[in-house]
């Protein structure tokens, strides 16, 4: 089922660049909630080679636990990105573009970028929250790749409506 996430950009804020003022999800969309990503691999070790690769192994981060849920990088309506020093992404930002590109296309929602005295994991340049407003209808076991993913999916489906009272 694909989902039709509304951007709203009212004319009286100006046009955006790269990131929408707004993203409406539709009624009875799945939030996913996405921790801080970091910019590290498995063995959580942070990409070398300073912000951008960082930058880009965070977003891969974010895309991969979207997935593993089911979605699609379209389904993300809201990214906040927190920076040690946004020097680093105002200097880079062609760069930062083309990554991003390269991880979720052109679809830009809602963004906002943060500076902050420093992040959890020391040498890391920037971390990336994330909010998906998934279909509404439970996701197809095979497309979920994480065994706690599929559980929950399979709970789910089992029990559609916990509040129910029957």
């Amino acid at each position: 089922m694909s989902l039709r996430l509304v951007m709203i950009n009212p004319e009286t804020l100006g046009a955006p660049r790269g990131f929408s003022h707004g993203v409406l999800a539709p009624a009875g969309s799945r939030l996913l909630f996405v921790a801080g990503q970091v910019g590290w691999d498995r063995e959580q070790r942070l990409a070398p080679g300073g912000f951008v690769p960082q930058f880009e192994r965070a977003l891969e981060n974010i895309r991969t636990v979207v997935e593993s849920a089911g979605g699609r990088v379209e389904e993300i309506c809201r990214l906040t990105i927190y920076v040690t020093d946004k020097r680093l992404y105002e200097d880079e930002l062609s760069a930062v573009g083309e990554a991003y590109r390269r991880v979720v296309g052109r679809h830009y929602p809602a963004m906002a970028l943060v500076e902050v005295a420093g992040l959890l994991e020391p040498g890391a340049l920037v971390e990336i929250e994330a909010t998906a407003a998934l279909a509404p209808a439970v996701p197809d076991i095979a497309a979920a790749r994480d065994p706690a993913a599929i559980a929950a999916i399979a709970a789910i489906a089992a029990n559609p409506e916990p509040g129910a009272r029957g």
